[in-house]
């Protein structure tokens, strides 16, 4: 539970339905749980773990276009660039466009948790970044008067302005 107390309190609520949503069903023995796929949450890697953490503590952090301090708002690769620096010390470019030239390319079909993948939403490529949850799901800050949020990568707006994704680090 220390984790919850470094939460704010709209990332706390983000943060409990997350853990709602990806844990193990309760068994009455050990060896049925055992015997169980384990959570998404369990399948994270230690490096993945880090940045979702810190990425579901900055739920509820207004956008601000250009923003790079989550008390004065971030934007998507302002979001993006703190995950990194503060859950796992990686620097990484300020722009998306500049991030989508990183790492390696990753199939959709081979996304892990922590990696980053870019839409185009202003009419050119990679102009959005977020960091994938897994499971269809990715942690971003979405747009003027919107705040960092998790959402669905498979609902239609997302599909169709999906660019690609990039593995910078080995989750």
């Amino acid at each position: 539970m220390p984790i919850l107390r470094l939460l704010r309190p709209t990332s706390l609520a983000a943060a409990l339905l997350l853990a709602c949503a990806v844990a193990l069903p309760v068994q009455a023995t050990e060896e049925s749980r055992r015997s169980e796929e384990p959570s998404l949450l369990e399948r994270y890697t230690n490096t993945a773990q880090d940045l979702i953490l810190k990425g579901l503590e900055l739920v509820g952090v207004s956008y601000r276009l250009g923003g790079t301090d989550p008390n004065a708002g971030l934007d998507c690769s302002g979001f993006v660039q703190l995950v990194f620096r503060d859950s796992i010390g990686m620097i990484l470019p300020r722009t998306s466009r500049e991030m989508s030239q990183l790492g390696d390319r990753i199939d959709r079909k081979e996304l892990k948790p922590g990696d980053l993948v870019f839409f185009n939403t202003m009419r050119r490529a990679f102009s959005h970044v977020g960091i994938y949850l897994g499971e269809g799901r990715f942690l971003h800050a979405p747009r003027p008067g919107g705040e960092v949020r998790v959402e669905d990568m498979r609902s239609s707006y997302w599909v169709t302005r999906y660019n690609g994704a990039r593995r910078v680090v080995e989750n």
